[in-house]
């Protein structure tokens, strides 16, 4: 029987198959690393990302070295070395980049990650110029301040991507955290400020308390098939009502992942920590598991999947909504619980 077409299409690129490895430092700081990646069956990768916290660092020691001496006598004007020599850590982003796309055939997706409005965007363009075939803009910050209304959090987030769509032409994706009061309306609203994708979603980490050292910790969990759920339901809920190409992204682990959330509408899925686990060999693993369920499902082509159980297309599209958790807690068992997996 004929091999499936896996091709799909995201952000405009065309792409081998869905099976795009995400943003994670681990995967994508070392060129070797990056080639092994494609030669097991990555179709992209999105590289790890420039934050926020890392360019406007740079910016500042830029500007403390470029005024210093400023009052000397004019003797001393031709002291201080041009600009283009200082080294500042998106250069060397920036380098890892242009080496990346240079020696890698599949897409090369550029990640910048910041919080708040300013100029540290203005770097978006030089990973434009420096030969990125995307970008991938990860919003990502946990509000404390009790006076910033979500409305203001809203703006802000709105305010970063039309600065970014006005620095780049590039295809650009936002990754975002769930915690929207509406996310739908977001969604539209992120569109109109010059979206082309949305990766759902953003996981945040989050700290733990050593309590013999009494200090707090990180604490990285590796998603599992279980963290599909949620962006599983949302990309099912926005598939095919704005013209955003939709990424899953936290808990691709097995080719049936892959076939559930190409089913609610993902154009792609991305993978990190089935390969944290396991390594490059393992995207090899998707594509022929992925493979043989077309095969098995008489389907010729990947494409065939994407959105057929979206909320528009699925035989009950109350299901996604408030009726799916009535039915789960009348439908549940006391028994299931005793019987499930765990560290209880």
């Amino acid at each position: 029987m004929t091999r499936p077409d896996l091709s799909v299409t995201y952000l405009g690129l065309e792409l081998r198959s869905p099976l795009v490895v995400g943003a994670a430092a681990p995967l994508s700081e070392d060129i070797d690393q990056l080639l092994r990646l494609e030669e097991a069956g990555a179709a992209a990768v999105v590289l790890h990302s420039l934050f926020e916290e890392q360019i406007e660092r740079d910016q500042l020691e830029l500007h403390r070295v470029s005024i210093q001496g400023a009052d000397s006598y004019g003797e001393a004007l031709s002291y201080f070395p041009e600009p283009s020599i200082f080294h500042v850590g998106h250069d060397l982003y920036l380098r890892h980049l242009e080496q990346a796309r240079s020696r890698l055939s599949v897409p090369v997706i550029a990640s910048l990650n910041g919080a708040h409005p300013g100029q540290w965007v203005q770097v978006a363009r030089r990973m434009e110029a420096a030969g990125a075939s995307a970008l991938e803009l990860n919003i990502y910050s946990v509000p404390t301040d009790p006076d910033l209304s979500s409305a203001a959090i809203e703006n802000q987030v709105l305010e970063i991507v039309a600065e970014v769509r006005a620095e780049v032409s590039l295809p650009l994706a936002v990754k975002l955290s769930p915690f929207f009061t509406n996310f739908g309306a977001m969604a539209k609203r992120l569109a109109a400020a010059g979206a082309d994708g949305l990766v759902l979603f953003n996981r945040f980490y989050q700290p733990d308390i050593d309590i013999e050292e009494l200090e707090v910790r990180p604490n990285l969990l590796l998603s599992t098939p279980h963290d599909l759920r949620l962006p599983l339901r949302w990309i099912a809920l926005l598939h095919g009502r704005h013209p955003l190409d939709l990424a899953a992204t936290g808990g691709v682990h097995r080719g049936t992942d892959v076939v559930r959330l190409l089913m609610a509408g993902a154009a792609i899925t991305q993978v990190v920590a089935a390969l944290l686990r396991h390594g490059p060999g393992r995207l090899a693993g998707l594509e022929e598991e992925l493979s043989q369920w077309l095969l098995e499902h008489e389907h010729a082509t990947a494409r065939e999947l994407i959105g057929c159980m979206s909320q528009q297309r699925c035989p009950d599209p109350s299901e996604y909504e408030r009726s799916q958790y009535m039915r789960a807690v009348q439908t549940f068992l006391p028994a299931d619980a005793a019987a499930a997996s765990g560290p209880w």
